[in-house]
């Protein structure tokens, strides 16, 4: 993903959120046409529960409109998810969404997302 595309009216799109616009959500909606980044991992999940739910075909579609979207990964922002994760072990947050959040605080950008588990916390923008 190019990095230098990113600016104040992008988010990091949480599965939670993927998912949503996946169904057509109209909470959604209006990020569905957005800049969108995300993580591999989020794309993971996002395919998998796709895939759970009978729906192969937009399974596909998702993906491959999602893949250049994700965000590279790099042992430092593991690190800082895993203490992230640690602080928060009363929250029972998975990995996946302490990556995501730790990637959305080091890229500057709000956490997008319905996962009431972040609904107070700082640098989210939490819709339901």
């Amino acid at each position: 993903m190019n990095q230098e595309k990113i600016g104040n009216s992008t988010y990091f799109y949480d599965t939670y959120a993927l998912y949503e616009i996946a169904k057509g959500s109209k909470n959604y909606e209006k990020y569905a046409d957005k800049l969108i980044i995300t993580s591999i991992m989020n794309l993971y999940e996002l395919y998998y529960q796709l895939l759970k739910d009978s729906k192969d075909e937009l399974a596909e579609i998702f993906f491959n409109r999602l893949e250049s979207s994700c965000i590279e990964i790099n042992s430092e922002i593991i690190k800082k998810a895993a203490k992230f994760r640690k602080q928060e072990i009363k929250l029972k947050l998975s990995y996946i969404d302490c990556l995501g959040y730790t990637i959305a605080k080091e890229q500057g950008v709000k956490f997008l997302t319905g996962d009431k588990a972040f609904e107070n916390m700082s640098n989210v923008l939490f819709i339901k």
